[in-house]
């Protein structure tokens, strides 16, 4: 663990029912909060079960153990409800070494069986790992079930002892870690779907702030909460009207008849905390609020009145949500229609989206299992959401508008796990930002937010689109017809030539491929279609094509081994008897029996995508452009090919030297509080750690020792001849400074180099590094960058001068996965030099894959390494070689994804918080 990073910090977190308490360390400060505990917060039973036996004394040891002097070999946490101290786990080394440490821990009668002893072993483990803790021991009575249940359903390893009545538990913190994660996830999704049931299954609702004036926020809501059928009670609060829309009006929440599960806040900015409060004081679980423009102060209270209450919260700045469970019938927000019943789950962030995104699925037909307005998104997120509709029951299909991601660590891993089930769609924003703007290096700069978003997306399989109307036409692909085989062959049939040839060239550039149709299909085509039809791909079926000729060579290319979907365009025509509908008739019989994905264009049809329904009752995908459904069909097959990814198992670590590194890290911080890029020695020492490749370098300070470099160099380089490279602190790009001279051949040449750069570069220059010229290869760029969102992200690309001209990268987020090590050389463009090509090797293969692996296992280790940057990276069919590095730290903690804590939200104009 760093010494400038404390084990553990406060975090709150939900129980298993929901409830919402502040895990923290327990200080001087906390000892009457310790006694009181276990003095009166816990039966006899339970301090003989805590204790091993009575004592009267027990209490007050504990108490003065966690919280007085020498405390130093304690690391202990508390959980607090309100200002309550519901729980406590501690534990103390008991080994020289401080590899072992003996747990205890003690839960208030009170709140047994609600996970609060769960949860702070949770948190407690981290921190332990931290102070290097491996393993935790702890002795307990046999008869002590709840304690043993704890251990049982952490995860990991646990391995007891029984003697005379006594168990000696030990648990591995080291071993099984897939386990225990997936547990704790587990833990985490059931505690949160308990917290929202009062937001999306409410048994009552008060609107607070409703009004008698016509069109206002509060009305509008409490109008259609009761015109949408609510089944359970509604009120109105508002304390200066009495009657609003035929409804009684109550002055004040605590006056209601009962207590609001929900409570939708439609009252100005200033009145959002007070009444907040209120709700939470009375016993509402969830709030939604719909006003906008809070200031820092009234955020903040509202949080804390939230999280004090364990109330979940969707807003401020929100639309509102709606429920369309016939059990529930929950429409509570204020947009201009309600929404259609359905099984598509809807969150935005942005109101106006959403109304958009709603009209233009019940133009459609596709209906909302529920529709949730996030807003500012202070608390509820779209993960809470899709952990929900993943439960539900009623949800097919999700789609999302995310401006900002809190938790992204925590969406992907919940992404990935609901798209196995259902399609996720979203509209990927803000594409249009220069990213970072001043960014140090070629990896940070290549790192911009539409790079991590990307990433994210892709790592999650998520299927991101770039305008509402292409998520609405991908999703009215993927909500009707059966994905396609991953490869997206697509057989494009038309009774037109011309619009054929617009749909072969929007599938060219949506990335599906046309393929040749089997010999068998031509000549089969040629027996059913009219002189002068086109049989190759794609298919022109003439004008005169008559229905029965259509449907039959639909379902031949649908046999055919080489097609995974068909595209359809029909054009009307007076040719076909007097029904022009009658091709598209054709179309509608029989996709059922065709298995394939089959989308049309209809050009003469007004809206931009509908559903036409099918004899067997399915439904048919219609667009005005073959682009929209080119693009559809791409979707459908990345879809596919993501869900027929097998899982990878993460890459194997390479043998590092990582306390070493974290050392190094540490002292670097000792000397340099503010952080900064590590000087060419420190780089090297670093890099060494784990094992990556690097040039031998050596940095002259004068003429003397740059010829004497040369002399020591000059037989390891290419030709014999030498790099030479002017450094001074802080130097970035030197190629770019004219820094760096290449092909030096004698220490006459050395000597030369070093005084140019002297001259050049004045009293800054810091000395010379030399290096043995490198054989040419392909220069690569490796890198690794900590974005403070999303966390490490390893990138490989083009390198040298071509990286930023080119800008051919690819990214994923550490730590990488076996399969990732070998997917992101193949998804570079120039993936045929990387890879190799008939009469030219690519880069040795084993070689790449060890400097990725090695980079992810550092930028995972080392929060503090916020840019590595490897550049350029000569690679070879015999090898790879590191020629140029360089590592900026920064003071910076370590974070753990899969601790369990609500995110802190993004309040006034802060940055949203992991």
């Amino acid at each position: 663990m760093s010494v400038t990073e404390p084990p553990v910090s406060a975090a709150e977190a939900l129980l298993a029912d929901g409830t919402t308490v502040l895990v923290r360390p327990v200080g001087p400060g906390d000892r009457e909060a310790v006694l009181e505990l276990h003095e009166h917060g816990m039966s006899e039973e339970s301090r003989r079960m805590r204790f091993l036996g009575t004592s009267r004394r027990a209490p007050r040891a504990v108490a003065d153990r966690l919280c007085g002097p020498g405390r130093a070999e304690v690391l202990a946490l508390g959980a607090w409800a309100a200002d309550e101290l519901v729980g406590e786990a501690d534990c103390q080394t008991v080994d020289e070494a401080g590899g072992t440490a003996e747990l205890a821990m003690a839960v208030a009668d009170a709140w047994h069986h609600r996970g609060v002893g769960t949860l702070l072993v949770e948190h407690l483990v981290h921190a332990a790992r931290k102070r290097g803790v491996h393993e935790f021991v702890a002795d307990t009575l046999a008869g002590n079930r709840a304690v043993h249940k704890v251990f049982s359903d952490l995860g990991l390893p646990v391995h007891r002892h029984l003697d005379h009545g006594e168990v000696r538990v030990r648990v591995p913190l080291d071993e099984d870690d897939e386990g225990y994660l997936g547990a704790v996830d587990e833990r985490g999704r059931t505690a949160d779907l308990a917290s929202l049931a009062a937001l999306l299954r409410p048994r009552s609702v008060a609107v607070v702030g409703a009004s008698r004036r016509a069109g206002s926020v509060g009305r509008t809501v409490l109008l259609k909460l009761r015109r949408g059928g609510f089944t359970g009670p509604v009120w109105a609060v508002n304390p200066h009207t009495g009657v609003i829309a035929g409804e009684p009006a109550y002055p004040g929440i605590a006056v209601l008849p009962g207590v609001p599960e929900l409570a939708v806040l439609a009252v100005p900015p200033s009145a959002v905390p007070g009444a907040a409060e209120e709700c939470g004081r009375a016993g509402t679980k969830a709030l939604v609020v719909l006003a906008s423009g809070l200031d820092a102060a009234q955020a903040r209270q509202l949080v804390q009145s939230c999280r004090r209450h364990s109330m979940r919260l969707v807003g401020p700045n929100s639309l509102g949500i709606a429920q369309t469970d016939p059990d529930v019938r929950l429409d509570a927000e204020f947009g201009g229609a309600f929404p259609l019943p359905g099984t598509a789950g809807v969150a935005v962030q942005s109101g106006g989206v959403g109304i958009a995104l709603l009209e233009r699925l019940a133009w459609l037909g596709i209906g909302v299992s529920a529709f949730v307005s996030l807003g500012d998104k202070y608390d509820v997120s779209g993960n809470d959401l899709l952990q929900w509709w993943e439960s539900d029951g009623r949800t097919d299909l999700a789609l999302l508008h995310l401006e900002s991601f809190g938790s992204p660590r925590a969406f992907a891993r919940t992404a990935r796990r609901v798209t196995r089930t259902l399609p996720v769609l979203t509209v990927d924003a803000g594409r249009s930002d220069a990213g970072r703007r001043g960014a140090a290096s070629h990896t940070a700069a290549a790192a911009t937010p539409t790079v991590t978003r990307e990433t994210l997306f892709r790592r999650a399989g998520i299927t991101a689109t770039h305008s509402i109307a292409e998520l609405v036409e991908a999703a009215a692909l993927l909500h009707a017809q059966p994905l396609p085989d991953g490869r997206g062959r697509v057989a494009v049939v038309s009774n037109a030539g011309g619009i054929g040839i617009l749909a072969a060239d929007a599938c060219a550039e949506a990335g599906l491929e046309l393929p040749a149709l089997p010999a068998d299909t031509v000549a089969e085509l040629r027996g059913l279609l009219p002189a002068g039809a086109g049989t190759a791909n794609p298919v022109d079926t003439t004008a005169a094509v008559g229905p029965a000729a259509l449907g039959a060579c639909l379902d031949a290319l649908a046999r055919a081994d080489t097609v995974d979907a068909l595209l359809v365009c029909l054009v009307p025509t007076a040719l076909v008897q007097e029904d022009a509908d009658q091709p598209l008739h054709a179309l509608l019989d029989g996709p059922g029996r065709r298995r394939l994905p089959v989308a049309a264009v209809l050009l003469d049809q007004e809206m931009p995508v509908r559903y036409r329904t099918c004899a067997d009752g399915g439904r048919l995908p219609t667009y005005t452009d073959p682009a929209a459904a080119a693009r559809a069909l791409a979707h459908a097959r990345d879809r596919a090919r993501w869900l027929a990814e097998p899982p990878s198992a993460p890459a194997a670590p390479p043998a590092a030297d990582t306390a070493g590194a974290r050392h190094l890290v540490e002292a670097f911080l000792t000397a340099h509080p503010d952080g900064g890029w590590l000087d060419p020695g420190t780089t090297t020492d670093l890099l060494d750690r784990y094992r990556l490749p690097l040039a031998t370098a050596v940095l002259a300070r004068s003429e003397d020792e740059a010829a004497e470099a040369a002399r020591r160099l000059r037989p390891l380089g290419h030709e014999g001849r030498l790099a030479a490279k002017a450094y001074w602190p802080g130097q970035v790009h030197k190629s770019a400074e004219g820094a760096v001279r290449l092909g030096i051949a004698d220490e006459a040449g050395a000597r030369e180099c070093y005084r140019e750069f002297h001259d050049r570069f004045g009293d800054r220059t810091a000395g010379v590094l030399f290096q043995p010229l490198a054989a040419p290869g392909l220069e690569l760029l490796v890198g690794a960058v900590q974005d403070e969102v999303f966390g490490p992200l390893v990138l490989l690309g083009l390198g040298g001068t071509a990286t930023d001209v080119l800008a051919d990268r690819t990214t994923r987020f550490a730590p990488l996965t076996e399969r990732d090590l070998e997917t992101m050389p193949a998804d570079l463009r120039a993936a045929p030099l990387v890879l190799g090509h008939p009469g030219a090797p690519g880069a040795d293969p084993a070689g790449l894959r060890g400097v990725l692996a090695a980079v992810s296992a550092l930028a995972c280790d080392l929060p503090q390494a916020v840019e590595v940057d490897l550049n350029p990276l000569i690679a070879r069919p015999d090898g790879v070689l590191c020629v140029d590095a360089r590592v900026r730290i920064e003071p910076r903690p370590s974070f753990d994804p899969y601790l369990r804590r609500l995110r802190r939200p993004a309040l006034a104009g802060e940055a949203d918080g992991p």
